[in-house]
């Protein structure tokens, strides 16, 4: 007799342990796709490199030439101007 009372505990148990609600999944944010603000640079594109030196860009940003090594890490808030062998800027984006 016991031990029918121990399953049936242990079964109403597992009934009510399965019935435990499941915490909604918290929703991230996305990351605006302008995060650093490449969108007003956009004019520069196809400008030779020398007109960035008069220029004050946010903290971070990163000038690229072709053969430049750069990190792999993804940062959405980062502006990045690439420049290309011709020495005019080829494009400017957040990465």
């Amino acid at each position: 007799m016991m031990i029918r009372q121990t399953v049936f505990a242990l079964a109403a148990f597992a009934a009510l342990a399965a019935c435990e609600p499941i915490p909604a999944p918290v929703e991230q944010s996305p990351e605006p796709e302008d995060a650093c603000g490449a969108a007003g640079y956009q004019g520069l594109i196809g400008q030779p490199i020398s007109v960035l030196g008069g220029m004050t860009f946010p903290i971070g940003t990163r000038q690229i030439g072709p053969n430049d090594a750069v990190t792999a890490d993804f940062r959405p808030d980062r502006l990045n101007i690439e420049h290309g062998s011709s020495g005019r800027i080829e494009k400017i984006s957040c990465y």
